[in-house]
């Protein structure tokens, strides 16, 4: 399993409460897409969140929260959550709801 589908059907219930949403595979894992930019996801065990690079630095000394180096190199914005930092449904919420905003706050992509 390249990614948790439990976790991920938990993300997709909170989103699907904000409206449409696409998925995709993406990383190895399940990517969720809202005006065509990737929002959060997840990969293996982890759930991912873009947020701004103010932000994701601010978020790096909250536990459970690393971030994602999936190239060898962290990526600016992304970060992830460990399942320790999401097992609960308010905190799932909160970093999912947390992404929706930064990503509905940038202008859509255009394909």
């Amino acid at each position: 399993m390249a990614y948790d589908e439990v976790l991920a059907a938990r993300v997709r219930d909170i989103l699907e409460e904000l409206g449409p949403l696409e998925d995709r595979r993406m990383f190895g894992g399940l990517t969720f897409m809202r005006q065509g930019r990737m929002c959060c996801g997840v990969l293996r065990s982890d759930l991912v969140v873009k947020l701004s690079r103010e932000r994701a630095d601010q978020a790096l000394g909250e536990p459970h929260v690393r971030p994602m180096d999936f190239t060898g190199r962290p990526m600016p914005g992304m970060l992830y959550v460990s399942p320790d930092g999401t097992r609960d449904e308010q905190a799932l919420r909160r970093w999912v709801l947390e992404a929706v905003s930064f990503t509905d706050s940038l202008p859509p992509k255009h394909r």
